[in-house]
C-alpha cells in the first residue's frame, strides 16, 4: 500500500502576512515525508527552509528545497532515487490576477503545489540516472550490463554508425 502526505501541508494561509503589510515576512522549514504533489507527481520528500515575504504586489517565496524523485534509470531502467534542490523564488500576485500563473486568492492562502510540481518537472526533463558509469542494457538481449554480462556479439551494426567501427580498432 502506497501512504503518502497529502498536498495540503503545501496550503500555506498567510492572511497574517497580507494584514501586515509590506515589509513583513515569516521563514518556515519544510520536512515532509512522501507527498502526493500532484495527481501526476508523488516526491519521497521535501525539506527545507523556505521564506515568505510580503510585498506591495503580493507574497514572495524564497528558499531552496531537497526533494527526491523516484522512476528508473533511463538507461538501465533500475528503480532510482535522484535528490534534487530545487530553488524556489516565486511571487504569488495578492489581490489575485487573472495575468499571474501564482496568486493569493480571498481566502489567504497560498498553495505551493504547482509550483513545486513545475519546478520538480524542470528538474526531472533529463531523466534520472542511477550513476554516471551506468552501462545500461544489451541491445540485442537486453541484459543489464550493470549486474551481468551477456555473450551477445553486437555484428548487426547500424549501417549508418558502421564507420564508427574502426574506432574500436
Amino acid at each position: 500500500m502506497n501512504t503518502y502526505v497529502s498536498n495540503r501541508v503545501l496550503k500555506i494561509n498567510v492572511g497574517f502576512l497580507l494584514a501586515a503589510g509590506p515589509g513583513a515576512n515569516h521563514d518556515s522549514v519544510f520536512d515532509v515525508p512522501t507527498l502526493k504533489v500532484a495527481e501526476d507527481l508523488t516526491v519521497d520528500y521535501v525539506r527545507g527552509p523556505i521564506r515568505l515575504s510580503r510585498t506591495a504586489a503580493g507574497i514572495l517565496v524564497q528558499g531552496k528545497l531537497e526533494t527526491g524523485i523516484a522512476g528508473e534509470c533511463y538507461r538501465c531502467l533500475d528503480d532510482v532515487t535522484q535528490n534534487v534542490t530545487i530553488p524556489v523564488e516565486e511571487l504569488y500576485a495578492y489581490p489575485a490576477s487573472s495575468t499571474s500563473e501564482f496568486s493569493v486568492h480571498e481566502d489567504a492562502v497560498l498553495d505551493l503545489a504547482p509550483l513545486i510540481r513545475a519546478e520538480v518537472m524542470i528538474a526531472s526533463t533529463n531523466g534520472i540516472l542511477c550513476r554516471e558509469d551506468c552501462k545500461g542494457l544489451c541491445p540485442e538481449c537486453g541484459t543489464n550490463l550493470n549486474h551481468s554480462t551477456c555473450n551477445c556479439t553486437l555484428d548487426n551494426i547500424d549501417p549508418r554508425l558502421a564507420g564508427l567501427k574502426q574506432f574500436l580498432k
